[in-house]
């Protein structure tokens, strides 16, 4: 078989995956008229989402993770380092981590979109970098191309299901190799970091979330001075130990949340003061209140 006709078999496949997600889109597009939120099944590593808005509908904020969205119908405004951008139905976009953005509709027909978000370290691990590598930035946040579109629709065209260990490791592969390709590493970060001692302290604050951590702590289990440490930590995980941490304490609360928790019970639970003081890190790690957000989600949003 040539060449042509295996890039024609490839960009077939683009197509048939693009017009699944988007038939199913549009179908929900005209059916429902307000904002929501859809959640497909936990998994280790990753995060998927459907998202439909009219007008604006996150506020500026920030996560830890990678943003890599398609969008299916209408147009997706953001502002992103300083700039407006726009998002049409089959492009990409790459939101890098720790970097501020909001997001919205564009036009009054309204939007909707899939998005997946992976963890920076996941990236690391699959691009094989021993630990003195930055990482990927794509410095041009929508994206048009046909082989990034492939494994990221692949991803999100059955977001009702778990893809299941096999399917997300191949999947997590892909989509690293699709940032290396457009970013590179950030050569500003390049450094010898002890990467085993950094896992080590991201595992502690994931099972220490709930408590008060001591920069302390850190110092000693990594061996690192305090400022070494939040360089070199942020080169693998994309963000401070204090936002890494605050992150973990966010995801808590969503659980919760889920489960019918109360405002002020998850805030306790997951390990923040008070109600207050969630909800200021919520608003800026996610762009909408713990409220809005539970609203949104209400029975899995879209179903």
């Amino acid at each position: 078989m040539g060449e042509n006709s295996t890039r024609g078999i490839r960009e077939t496949k683009v197509c048939k995956n693009l017009e699944a997600i988007e038939a199913d889109g549009l179908e929900r597009l005209c059916g429902e008229r307000t904002d929501a939120i859809r959640m497909a099944p936990a998994e280790e590593g990753v995060e998927r989402i459907e998202a439909r808005f009219r007008g604006n509908g996150f506020n500026p904020h920030r996560h830890d993770t990678y943003a890599i969205g398609l969008t299916l119908n209408g147009v997706q405004t953001f502002r992103y380092r300083g700039e407006a951008r726009a998002s049409l139905p089959g492009q990409i976009i790459v939101i890098h981590p720790d970097e501020l953005h909001d997001g919205g509709a564009g036009t009054e027909r309204g939007l909707r979109y899939r998005m997946i978000y992976i963890q920076p370290e996941d990236v690391q691990t699959a691009l094989g970098h021993s630990g003195t590598m930055g990482l990927p930035f794509v410095d041009t946040p929508v994206l048009a191309d046909p082989v990034f579109r492939r494994s990221l629709s692949e991803g999100l065209e059955d977001i009702d299901h778990e893809m299941g260990e096999l399917k997300r490791s191949h999947l997590l592969a892909e989509l690293s190799q699709c940032l290396s390709k457009f970013g590179g590493s950030d050569l500003g970060n390049r450094q010898a970091i002890d990467l085993p001692s950094l896992r080590n302290c991201a595992e502690f604050l994931r099972e220490s979330h709930k408590e008060q951590v001591r920069v302390g702590d850190l110092e000693g289990m990594t061996n690192l001075d305090r400022f070494t440490l939040s360089r070199q930590f942020k080169t693998v995980f994309g963000t401070s130990p204090h936002r890494y941490l605050v992150m973990r304490r966010l995801e808590t609360v969503k659980r919760l949340l889920v489960l019918g928790k109360t405002l002020v019970e998850a805030a306790v639970e997951s390990g923040f003061s008070d109600q207050s003081h969630m909800t200021r890190h919520f608003k800026r790690a996610f762009g909408m209140t713990p409220g809005m957000w539970r609203q949104l989600t209400a029975t899995n949003g879209l179903s």
